[in-house]
């Protein structure tokens, strides 16, 4: 006994529903450059927004709460977490850090792309809750470029520059499991390669199928007499 689908066939593009806005996960070890690439990238793809995460790590001297990160108490983002509040956290560098399930559900279900800056951890528990991610890694061009870039940022203290140095390593490693790997030598060049990977994302046929199903309708809907036959 045929079903449902075979019955009928597939749904019509017009009866689809909406999928989900994208969801891209940008990650680098500490002083990668992550975060000034992806204002850059806000600036130039348009309708894409940021997901602010929470953070119990003291603000630096450029950060206001609700911009960068909402930086809460260690209380009060346990609270958070007990209630699910976070789609992901972690414990990075001794400073724990969790990412907003309510806004990247909002935000996704109304069809708008939202892009997250997260650690490797982060990235991981990502990756598996939601696999139509995309994944992107930031390179710095060598270690030493890295504590370079760390020593002059100037808001980490000795321990804490030790312990993101220490585990930089490590977090290269993962580079593997993205699907995207952009060497930042250069800012121009590292922000316009990731605007490009999420406007080509975006791109993708099951992404604008519901986007364009009246122009697709259109064309479904020539006749014979429309060719002039």
């Amino acid at each position: 006994m045929l079903n449902d689908a075979a019955r009928n066939g597939p749904p019509k593009i017009s009866e689809a529903a909406a999928p989900p806005g994208m969801l891209v996960v940008v990650s680098s070890p500490s002083g990668g450059g992550k975060g000034t690439l992806i204002q850059r990238v806000l600036s130039a793809v348009p309708e894409l927004s940021y997901s602010v995460s929470y953070t119990t790590r003291r603000p630096r001297s450029n950060e206001a709460n609700g911009r960068e990160y909402f930086f809460v108490s260690t209380a009060q983002f346990e609270k958070l977490a007990r209630r699910g509040d976070f789609l992901e956290s972690a414990n990075v560098h001794g400073h724990l850090y969790g990412t907003s399930r309510e806004q990247v559900e909002r935000e996704r279900a109304a069809g708008h792309d939202i892009i997250l800056e997260i650690d490797v951890q982060g990235a991981a528990s990502i990756r598996k809750m939601v696999p139509d991610a995309v994944t992107v890694f930031i390179l710095p061009p060598s270690f030493a470029v890295l504590r370079e870039r760390l020593i002059a940022r100037g808001t980490d203290s000795p321990g804490d520059l030790e312990r993101r140095l220490r585990g930089a390593p490590a977090e290269v490693e993962q580079y593997r499991d993205f699907q995207y790997i952009i060497l930042n030598d250069n800012a121009d060049r590292a922000s316009s390669q990731l605007a490009a990977i999420i406007l080509a994302e975006s791109a993708r046929r099951e992404r604008q199928a519901f986007k364009l199903k009246e122009v697709l309708a259109d064309f479904a809907r020539v006749t014979r007499a429309d060719l002039g036959a």
